[in-house]
């Protein structure tokens, strides 16, 4: 899957959809293997796709995945996952992942997502998840203070 990066500040309102302050945007392509025999996206795969905004949001945050784990033993497993679809992805549509920060809590963190095809600028499916912070034994603990700091600067806020 090949993808594309980076940060904006968007207005306030969109024709699609409400975003304050902070959306990561990345792009992917959809590969024939994430399509059905109608060359359709097997529904799943936006949940892959809902990851991919969420690891790079946080990637260009100058966070990653690994060294929270090994670093810092913090750990966001997902707790719950939603996705409504709109219209069908199909095999080599380029999309555009929009990733914000829904909420966020002392150990609880929620993402939100919305995937379009920039092509024709059509809203193929939104949705969120949350996550519980927990150390590797999967006992809930606070976000490390570094964690809070960063997010709060992309959210454009200064408390949790």
């Amino acid at each position: 899957m090949t993808s594309n990066n980076r940060i904006i500040i968007p207005d306030e309102t969109s024709s699609k959809g409400t975003f304050a302050p902070g959306v990561s945007l990345t792009s992917a392509r959809v590969r024939y293997v994430e399509t059905d025999q109608m060359g359709v996206v097997y529904y799943a795969n936006y949940l892959v796709w809902f990851e991919l905004g969420r690891v790079e949001l946080l990637r260009q945050l100058g966070f990653e995945y690994k060294q929270m784990e090994l670093e810092d033993d913090c750990w966001i497993p997902v707790v719950d996952a939603t996705c409504r679809y709109k219209a069908p992805a199909r095999y080599d549509d380029v999309l555009s992942i929009q990733t914000e920060i829904a909420a966020m809590r002392e150990s609880l963190l929620k993402f939100r997502y919305r995937i379009l095809r920039p092509a024709d600028n059509l809203l193929l499916a939104e949705g969120e998840t949350v996550h519980v912070v927990t150390d590797s034994k999967m006992q809930r603990r606070p976000l490390p203070e570094k964690y809070v700091r960063g997010l709060n600067r992309f959210r454009g806020t200064a408390d949790i």
